[in-house]
């Protein structure tokens, strides 16, 4: 005679005598996807735009390297934007002191007309 042992694992369990599995349906019938448009093609490039750097993006990193050397790690949290020789600081400074010093480090780069102040004081910035 062959004793069972009960497991301490649980069972899964059964499936539901009432439980019926789903009938089929009706076969759908399956349109074709319309096709992708083609992407856009890409405006051509004239020969003034191969190899030339942008001089707008070239002054506001020589204006952000300025500011690095005047106020350090400070300058990162001022962005520098550049066109035609306007540059524009944006960011946040803790103090009226660093603005000005900023300010006056963009001035000194050669190549820049103007400067426009958007930067605002934080303290603790």
């Amino acid at each position: 005679m062959t004793r069972l042992l009960s497991s301490s694992a649980p069972r899964p369990p059964r499936p539901s005598p009432q439980a019926a599995p789903p009938a089929p349906s009706a076969p759908q019938t399956q349109s074709a996807p319309a096709p992708a448009a083609a992407p856009a093609p890409a405006p051509a490039a004239g020969p003034e735009q191969i190899g030339k750097p942008d001089p707008d993006k070239a002054l506001a990193a020589k204006v952000h390297d300025a500011l690095r050397g005047s106020l350090g790690s400070l300058a990162d949290g001022i962005d520098v934007t550049a066109s035609g020789g306007t540059v524009t600081l944006w960011g946040t400074v803790p103090e009226a002191a660093k603005r000005h010093v900023a300010v006056r480090a963009a001035t000194g780069v050669a190549g820049v007309k103007s400067v426009k102040d958007n930067m605002a004081i934080v303290a603790g910035s």
